[in-house]
């Protein structure tokens, strides 16, 4: 019984857990300095830029977004590692950015080959 009460367990928290998550598009960059929401202060390396999507004024600095790739955006085959990743919004990507979150170096090779340079996610703020 308590096998298959972990199995159903299992499922719902799946499901639940991926209902609430968005679609969205993770680049990376690699300069760790935070400039719109910190104005210069290091605020360590699992971080990420706002695109305008989400950017909503500013009100989305500090916030902790949990990311998960979900597959390819190029011909680099297979980019994900099957890991998430949380990270905290430092900074605006410019408009004209092409992705939803630009990912730090660090937390982009967490989830994906960062050769691959962009990726489709899913992200839960």
């Amino acid at each position: 019984m308590s096998k298959k009460f972990l199995v159903v367990s299992t499922v719902l928290v799946f499901l639940f857990s991926s209902s609430y998550a968005t679609p969205g598009i993770a680049t990376f960059y690699t300069n760790l300095i935070a400039s719109a929401c910190y104005r210069g202060t290091q605020e360590g390396v699992m971080i990420a830029a706002a695109s305008d999507i989400l950017w909503n004024n500013g009100r989305v600095c500090g916030k902790m977004f949990t990311v998960k790739c979900t597959g390819p955006r190029n011909a680099v085959p297979h980019p994900c590692t099957g890991k998430s990743v949380t990270v905290k919004i430092v900074d605006h990507c410019p408009s004209g950015c092409a992705s939803t979150l630009d990912l730090s170096r660090e937390a982009f090779a967490q989830i994906a080959n960062p050769v691959a340079g962009i990726i489709n996610i899913d992200y839960i703020p």
